[in-house]
């Protein structure tokens, strides 16, 4: 049911009745909207942008539809390939060049010489940059001599026997010393969590590891024991075309069972009735594109009744909401700050490129001066399927921006961001550029890019979750509470769908209302 009336200010208002509101269309929220609509569920989908898919985004630059934000996922628990197969596109995965990313680092100057930068390919054994075998020729080049016998005395450093290790940077600090940490960790972290690794959960982000450790005797006896065991499930997989093409079978489902999906809508608040939950949004009025001088017509007010709610949006706007609807949790604990991260992506003229010199990327190692992007990624090379649409141009992305510090692009004009962006990816290739190789530059943001993986995060969603629990008919879901990538976010979006799932059939059952029984 949908009626348009006013507000005592004049604002148009509209009214929304259905069986569950999805707050949020990343990935999560599509998710969770879908799973919940499959099975005859009435579904309203409001997101705050007005775009969908999150993290999972799209941009086109120079003819070329690039992914602007994730281009892969990881292949462990299979939720996503399943999902992937649900949604018919099986014969698109694709896999990326084994090639794998380097590292570049800075090295000391000669007498009277400023310091300059070194590079290698990243070691191949080894989890989060901790290596399964400290003395290896990929190691040392790395990291010395030096820095690969202090790492080998964690071979013969009794191991920790009683209680478990916390901090990611902690542990390989007093297990492998410094430069471990600096030139192998921190980067991995740096571009996979935006966090400094002293901050990171070793439980979530190397499961198994505090367990593996007690039973070889050390952290690399441990790291190479977990990555036999994972050799099957710790592949990374891509589409052919892009991962925002998932976001379009999504959408095209979504249609298909007749949800409805609401963009340029900010969610304002949640509150609790009497036959379930109230979203209130303010939806941005429409611009006539062929006016470009019109103002905007004004926001509608808009009102979404609903009998469960499903809570799929970034962790500030997701905790705002839920400090009012739920009672009796607020943020007692102290959250981590979120990391700033932006993306640029560079279509290149480059021939010099055409070799992949850096294989199919570049991290940064801690201290490295001179270089203000944290990671590089040479899409054309680490996607075959983009180098054939892409014709011999090349596509960089830089990635910008870790937790706890302002970005470094914050408040640069697209001129500005043009120069620090050729200016790291010359450095971080090794090849020159200069304006003249730059067909197009695409920018793409997240301000609100908080990760679970931090110390503490685990009791702080588990607190919410018993708050939850509580208030049954509302669920939350999200990267910030499930996990980073895909391999997390999908299979919790189901979890919590499907909680909402059982509750609507029982309630059905119960002669609630008349629900058809899922697939």
């Amino acid at each position: 049911m949908s009626v348009r009336d006013a507000t005592d200010g004049g604002v148009a208002l509209e009214r929304r009745t259905a069986d569950v509101v999805v707050v949020g269309g990343g990935v999560a929220g599509l998710v969770g909207a879908l799973e919940c609509a499959k099975i005859g569920l009435k579904v309203v989908l409001l997101e705050r942008r007005d775009v969908l898919g999150g993290c999972v985004g799209r941009i086109e630059l120079d003819g070329l539809p690039i992914d602007s934000g994730a281009e892969s996922f990881a292949t462990r628990g299979g939720a996503v390939a399943e999902l992937i197969a649900d949604l018919g596109l099986s014969e698109s995965v694709v896999s990326p060049n084994p090639a794998g990313a380097w590292l570049v680092w800075p090295v000391e100057g000669k007498r009277g010489t400023q310091a300059g930068l070194d590079a290698a390919p990243l070691p191949k054994t080894g989890m989060l940059g901790i290596p399964a075998n400290p003395l290896g020729d990929d190691v040392r080049r790395i990291i010395g001599w030096g820095g690969a016998s202090r790492a080998y005395l964690d071979r013969l450093k009794p191991i920790l026997t009683i209680g478990r290790a916390h901090s990611l940077g902690k542990l390989v600090r007093e297990r492998m010393g410094e430069a471990v940490l600096d030139r192998l960790v921190t980067p991995i972290s740096a571009g996979v969590y935006s966090t400094n690794p002293d901050d990171l959960d070793l439980d979530v982000v190397a499961p198994g590891l505090n367990e593996a450790m007690s039973r070889t005797g050390s952290l690399s006896g441990g790291v190479g024991q977990l990555l036999e065991e994972r050799k099957a499930g710790g592949a990374v997989q891509g589409l052919d075309g892009g991962m925002h093409t998932l976001v379009d079978a999504l959408l095209a489902q979504l249609e298909r069972f007749g949800a409805e999906v609401v963009t340029s809508a900010e969610v304002t608040a949640i509150e609790r009735t009497d036959d379930g939950w109230r979203a209130t949004a303010s939806v941005a009025g429409e611009t006539d594109a062929a006016a470009t001088a019109a103002p905007a017509a004004p926001p509608t007010a808009l009102v979404v009744d609903s009998r469960f709610a499903l809570l799929a949006s970034p962790a500030e706007a997701s905790r705002r909401l839920l400090v009012e609807a739920v009672e009796g949790w607020a943020d007692v604990r102290a959250w981590p700050s979120a990391a700033s991260v932006e993306i640029v992506t560079l279509v290149l003229d480059a021939p010099a490129l055409d070799t992949a010199p850096r294989g199919t990327g570049v991290l940064v190692a801690a201290g490295t001066p001179g270089v203000t992007a944290k990671a590089l990624t040479h899409s054309t090379a680490k996607w075959s399927w983009l180098a054939e649409r892409a014709g011999g141009r090349h596509v960089v992305r830089l990635s910008y921006g870790r937790a706890g510090e302002a970005n470094p692009l914050d408040g640069l004009s697209d001129d500005e961001v043009r120069a620090t962006a050729l200016a790291d990816a010359s450095a971080l290739l090794g090849v020159g550029l200069d304006g003249t190789a730059v067909r197009a530059l695409g920018r793409a943001s997240w301000r609100d890019a908080l990760s679970q993986a931090t110390i503490g995060q685990r009791d702080r969603v588990r607190d919410l979750q018993n708050a939850l629990a509580a208030e049954p008919g509302i669920e939350v879901t999200g990267s910030w509470v499930a996990g980073t990538g895909l391999a997390s976010v999908v299979p919790d979006a189901i979890a919590a769908a499907g909680r909402i799932r059982h509750l609507a059939v029982d309630a059905s059952a119960g002669g609630a209302g008349d629900i058809p029984p899922g697939p």
